[in-house]
């Protein structure tokens, strides 16, 4: 046995490089499935981020516009209430003028008052 020739020496360069290609380039692809899954999980993640941006924006409005309608009827009820008070005043004339009775009074006040 003696040293190995010249097509040996190549031969042996040609799997050794060949081997090393096949791993770098496994490396290569295992990286790259690697940076896709970490971008595809972000991407996820950032949709899942606007997906709850929205949902608090919506009920943000939702509440804003419950609070608003809350507030109508609140502004509507003091113009109501000096009708009530008009018509208190107008009863409370027609019992002093002797118009109508006591328990007249009584039934078109608690009609008034709602009670």
């Amino acid at each position: 046995m003696g040293r190995p020739g010249l097509l040996g020496t190549m031969a042996r360069t040609a799997v050794v490089a060949g081997t090393a290609s096949t791993v770098v380039g496994a490396t290569q692809r295992r990286q790259a499935g690697k940076a896709q899954e970490k971008a595809d999980a972000q991407a996820a993640q950032q949709a899942a981020v606007e997906s709850q941006q929205q949902m608090a924006d919506m009920q943000a409005q939702m509440d804003a516009m419950q609070t608003q309608q809350q507030q109508q009827p609140a502004t509507a009820a003091p113009a109501g209430g000096n009708d009530m008070m008009a018509e208190l005043e107008r009863l409370g004339q027609l019992k002093a003028n002797g118009i109508l009775t006591d328990e007249e009074f009584a039934a078109a006040k608690a009609k008034i008052l709602g009670t």
